[in-house]
């Protein structure tokens, strides 16, 4: 069994779990859940998995090469006998304690590990809030165990052990537990770790035992006057599990571009988390932590949305779980296209709850991931049900806008590129209908043109233009030197001088109106451009790996991105 079906496994427990701590807190009147928290956090928690099906050649495959090849003591039969698993065991955790100790205190380390932090709740859905990018670095700790020979599968079992056994120590509805504290990892003391009071930061890093933090000076008890304050001191502020990831490498990468010195760039990556050089704190100074300011961040949710909510993720773990299952026997392709979908399901999850998006968006944006991923993995069948679903919900979507709406300009044109875009899906699904397919599309980019035109000047940025026609061209000149029939070089002429028109316009119209919805449909039509082009190559030139996936994947944002930017325009009732 592998250890992506090992977690299937435990799932069920943690959940049951969870819902006891709920129940009991509930009881007690403690209750240290929300739902938007928690969903985040084991959101978080099933992306890592997900994303480790991945790294299982960096993880494991780099230790297996060192055991192999520069094992020390190769071939003991020691280790797996009762005292060598104990030996193991204890080798892990006293590793385990240096990679999390660093992962605080050098900056690129905390990078990673700081998603495991940012809840600013404590209980057991927080011990699932797990980094993707973890396995970047991590291994590099344990290679010191495969030096002295411990087998692979010894490794493997006593870091389950070791990761399992913190499940359990992350809740507040356990007290202190005495001698106990002392000397192990409890709920009291990793407490004392999760808090950002100025006592608690950067205490308790020990996995099992608490005896590494007595030996090197890291242990602190919590105090019961001073209780603590959960999260980290820049909150993150946002239920999106992509920038849950990316947060702090972004402003690593920030503050190194802004450093004058090459020293000072590297250092930013090197030196502790907060550390900044001199000259880009004067020049983007950021506030001092003040935990007397620290708000909980807890954007209000509709009753519906909730249980619409709770409903999408038991699918999305469901998925999830049936996506671990058959990972390490499925094609990479098919891992990948799994992935796209649940990262997909779950950044939008995370929109709904802050938000960002409707219910009809999540399911716009799902039904377009499961389009290319069902095309992508060969599941014809349903493939025929998501593509034409996904307009059809696109199409849904402004209907209802304009109906609360009617004096909102631009829907005309909008549902008439939606369904020149339902009846070119429907035409490029069935055999010997490209052509039609090609028409019905040529004319959904000047419906969308149109639509460009009604808010903003034709053509404002005619350097844009020039540019977005320069790239046509080149592609054009890239079909015709690949093979393009003659009869159809009028046709994909015109059809790339739509496009490249359709792209230009959206560009120069976000040039006018700078705002947010206005670089969604700009972002959508270069999307487009994109797909269309994949597309062309793979039939005309040559075959793409993969092509399904990558030409419907960009069709899809494509379509979703202009939607929700032209309705987000819509509301402004711009004329």
């Amino acid at each position: 069994m592998s250890p992506s079906q090992v977690i299937v496994f435990a799932t069920p427990v943690f959940l049951l779990l969870i819902a006891i701590e709920f129940a009991v807190g509930l009881r007690r009147g403690r209750n240290t859940y929300r739902l938007s928290d928690a969903v985040s956090s084991i959101g978080l928690g099933m992306l890592s998995q997900v994303a480790a099906v991945f790294a299982l050649l960096l993880r494991l495959g780099i230790y297996t090469a060192v055991y192999t090849h520069a094992a020390l003591w190769p071939d003991s039969g020691f280790w797996t006998t009762p005292v060598g698993w104990l030996l193991a065991l204890l080798a892990y955790d006293f590793l385990y304690y240096w990679n999390h100790r660093l992962g605080h205190r050098v900056g690129v380390l905390w990078a990673a590990h700081v998603v495991h932090h940012q809840s600013q709740h404590y209980n057991l859905s927080t011990a699932l809030r797990q980094p993707v990018s973890y396995p970047l670095l991590g291994w590099v700790f344990y290679l010191p165990m495969a030096l002295a020979g411990v087998p692979p599968l010894v490794f493997v079992v006593v870091g389950l052990i070791d990761l399992l056994y913190q499940f359990w120590i992350h809740t507040e509805q356990i007290g202190s537990m005495g001698r106990f504290d002392r000397w192990f990892a409890s709920p009291s003391n990793h407490r004392v770790h999760h808090g950002v009071n100025d006592r608690y930061v950067d205490k308790n890093y020990g996995g099992i035992l608490m005896l590494w933090d007595h030996l090197f000076g890291t242990f602190e008890p919590e105090d019961p006057r001073e209780p603590c304050v959960y999260g980290t001191r820049k909150p993150l502020q946002s239920w999106d599990p992509v920038w849950a990831n990316l947060e702090v490498y972004a402003a690593l990468a920030r503050d190194s571009w802004h450093a004058t010195r090459w020293g000072d760039k590297l250092r930013t990556w090197l030196n502790p988390p907060g550390w900044r050089a001199a000259d880009v704190a004067a020049k983007h100074p950021v506030a001092a932590f003040d935990i007397a300011a620290v708000q909980r961040f807890d954007p209000p949710v509709a009753r519906a949305v909730q249980v619409f909510a709770a409903l999408q993720f038991a699918v999305l773990l469901g998925g999830v779980a049936l996506f671990l299952w058959h990972a390490d026997s499925s094609p990479l392709l098919h891992n990948a296209s799994g992935a796209g979908v649940l990262l997909a399901g779950l950044w939008a999850l995370g929109a709904l709850l802050q938000g960002r998006i409707s219910q009809g968006e999540l399911l716009l944006i799902e039904c377009a991931a499961l389009s290319a991923a069902t095309a992508a993995t060969g599941w014809a069948t349903l493939h025929l049900v998501f593509k034409p679903l996904t307009m059809g919900i696109a199409l849904a979507l402004v209907a209802a806008h304009q109906r609360s709406r009617p004096d909102a300009p631009g829907s005309a044109w909008l549902l008439a590129a939606l369904l020149a875009s339902l009846a070119g899906d429907v035409a490029l699904m069935l055999e010997g209908l490209f052509i039609p397919g090609l028409v019905a599309f040529l004319l959904a980019h000047i419906a969308y043109t149109l639509r460009f035109r009604q808010d903003a000047p034709w053509l404002p940025q005619r350097r844009v233009w020039a540019g977005v026609s320069a790239l046509g061209t080149m592609v054009y000149a890239l079909l015709w030197a690949g093979g393009l029939p003659p009869g159809l070089r009028v046709p994909v002429a015109v059809y790339v001088l739509a496009i490249t028109l359709m792209a230009s316009q959206s560009l120069g119209r976000a040039s006018v109106w700078r705002d947010g919805p206005s670089r969604l449909v700009a972002a959508g039509a270069l999307c487009f451009m994109v797909s269309d082009t994949l597309l062309a190559i793979n039939r005309f030139v040559t075959p793409l790996p993969a092509s399904a996936l990558w030409v419907l994947g960009s069709y899809g944002a494509a379509q979703c991105l202009m939607v929700m930017g032209l309705l987000r325009a819509a509301d402004t009732a711009r004329a």
